[in-house]
């Protein structure tokens, strides 16, 4: 497959500008997708184009496999930017989508030597510190109560059979993404790196996100908001704030 049918297959614009200056590009939590970002569109400039990546499985690529290890994803999201280097570029991940992010920018530094303007991580442990997990193998019940402690507002969807049977194997190969993904020797980029966190968040304290740190040579900056994991629900004013502004003082 080509970069431009692998890029258009790959990500999701959320802006339609016809000349943006910059590129903002936002990778989805475990059994997220490409939407969970829209909302985002009406509150950024307009010379920022928005790009949500779109992982197979789900939504518009629901008939596709899922991918079930961390780098096959970052190599074929690596393999579909190309028609987007053209301009500056900042990421945004939220939870498993701060990794994938993080391992993206690694390989656009070794491959490309393309460095991002700024890479914003959400709601995730550092490379070196993360605690893999075996919650992809168990049952179906267990994998529902987990995302219910999470998300208790957006697990809604889990109510009904048949929704479930349709969201699962997602949200099941996703974490088998996280699951598998092992702590690692830190990699560092050299774009500056911004950790945010919910301070009620059950799963990272905004402590081991400081632990980002030592994943740049460019300096790093977090910020705590209210909520929890999914804290983004009620914060996406402020975060989309933050993020520009962020951005517009690198």
């Amino acid at each position: 497959m080509s970069s431009a049918a692998a890029h258009h297959l790959w990500f999701r614009r959320h802006t339609t500008s016809a000349a943006p200056a910059r590129r903002l590009v936002c990778f989805p939590h475990a059994g997220g997708a490409a939407s969970a970002f829209r909302g985002w569109a009406r509150l950024l400039p307009p010379e920022v184009e928005l790009l949500a990546v779109r992982y197979p499985g789900r939504e518009d690529r629901l008939g596709e496999p899922c991918l079930v290890r961390m780098e096959s994803l970052a190599d074929a999201v690596v393999a579909a930017l190309p028609p987007l280097l053209d301009r500056p570029l900042a990421f945004f991940g939220h939870s498993m989508g701060a990794s994938l992010a993080h391992e993206v920018a690694t390989r656009l530094e070794r491959r490309h030597g393309v460095v991002l303007d700024l890479l914003v991580v959400s709601a995730r442990q550092a490379p070196h510190r993360l605690d893999p997990d075996d919650l992809h193998t168990r049952p179906d019940a267990e994998l529902v109560a987990e995302l219910r402690a999470l998300d208790p507002e957006r697990s809604a969807v889990l109510d009904d059979p048949d929704l479930r049977d349709l969201v699962l194997p997602a949200i099941r190969a996703d974490y088998e993404v996280v699951g598998t993904y092992l702590p690692r020797e830190v990699e560092p980029v050299r774009s500056p790196v911004v950790g945010y966190t919910g301070e009620d968040d059950p799963r990272v304290t905004a402590e081991e996100m400081a632990e980002w740190a030592e994943v740049t040579t460019a300096g790093f900056a977090g910020r705590v908001f209210p909520g929890g994991h999914f804290y983004l629900t009620g914060q996406e004013r402020a975060v989309v704030a933050d993020v520009v502004d962020r951005w517009a003082a690198v």
